[in-house]
């Protein structure tokens, strides 16, 4: 079985993947949430996979040859462990977050480079390369997905929250000074 998996398409949310951004230890990273449809069920199947390989595999070189009763899954339910009321995007998906100290290739659907930053935000929908590595480090025991590339499919609502210029504005739309 791989720990690679190439996604569906998914939904990004916090992302940091032109330029990186420190994470909660102050090491820089680029990374992304991926909400994963709960109707896409290949892709949730192939991740769930390469999590279970990667376990397997770490179970002599990491978990002293026994699979830990207790591990931590990046994959989880949003439904169950988001609040929805600040985040509706995520009703009825799974989601992750991924990352890597190395910038992830990104392309278009027609596998032109992506570098422009208005064209990789919160909210675009894109397809993920990714492989999951299981850990084992400072007591906590899990296993995760490192972010390889991406492939940006087509434009969504920008997910940055709070309101637009011209909804701020609108009632002084045209008005007068």
């Amino acid at each position: 079985m791989s720990t690679k998996v190439i996604t569906g398409e998914v939904r990004l949310s916090f992302v940091h993947l032109i330029e990186p951004a420190e994470d909660l230890n102050g090491n820089l990273k680029y990374s992304c949430m991926a909400l994963i449809p709960k109707s896409d069920t290949a892709t949730i199947t192939a991740l769930e996979n390469a999590q279970e390989a990667a376990i397997n595999d770490a179970i002599n070189k990491k978990f002293d040859g026994k699979r830990p009763a207790k591990l931590k899954y990046t994959l989880r339910d949003a439904d169950e462990e988001l609040d929805l009321d600040k985040y509706p995007e995520a009703k009825g998906h799974m989601f992750m977050n991924v990352s890597n100290k190395t910038r992830p290739g990104i392309v278009d659907a027609n596998l032109q480079q992506v570098l422009d930053p208005s064209e990789v935000y919160s909210g675009v929908y894109a397809r993920l390369s990714v492989n999951a590595f299981a850990y084992n480090a400072q007591g906590s025991k899990g296993v995760t997905f490192f972010l390889n590339n991406v492939m940006v499919l087509g434009k969504g609502e920008p997910l940055a929250g709070g309101a637009t210029a011209e909804d701020d504005f609108s009632a002084f739309a045209n008005a007068l000074l």
